[in-house]
């Protein structure tokens, strides 16, 4: 089985096609709409990276969670995917390993889990 991969987006459409693309290239795949508190998803799903969406939805922000995690979960591999660029000059953003914008095109984003995924294995 290949490295598990947590996909958090409030966007059912992006979970199914992230899901179906990092499924072909051999990740298994989770996935949640962020509604769900995060450590406890984290615990049962023990992912080996979470690809987590900045916009959530109006009550929750994905760089909030990026902050809740980080306490029990300081090594765990986050990289942000957004529709926007504008959040990379957020202090909260610091704490992710990599960002990808969203686009239709998979292959930076498929790159970038494939390089932080090799990062964290070289340790």
């Amino acid at each position: 089985m290949g490295k598990k991969i947590l996909v958090i987006d409030d966007e059912r459409h992006i979970r199914m096609l992230y899901q179906e693309e990092l499924q072909n290239d051999g990740y298994q795949v989770a996935m949640s709409d962020g509604s769900e508190p995060v450590v406890e998803l984290i615990g049962r799903e023990k992912p080996d990276l979470i690809l987590l969406d900045i916009k959530l939805g109006p009550a929750i922000s994905g760089l909030d969670l990026l902050q809740t995690l980080r306490g029990p979960y300081p090594d765990l591999p986050v990289i942000l995917s957004t529709a926007y660029d504008s959040f990379q000059y957020d202090l909260k953003s610091i704490a992710a390993d990599d960002y990808v914008v969203k686009s239709v095109d998979l292959t930076e984003l498929k790159e970038k889990v494939s390089d932080t995924l090799k990062k964290k294995a070289a340790g």
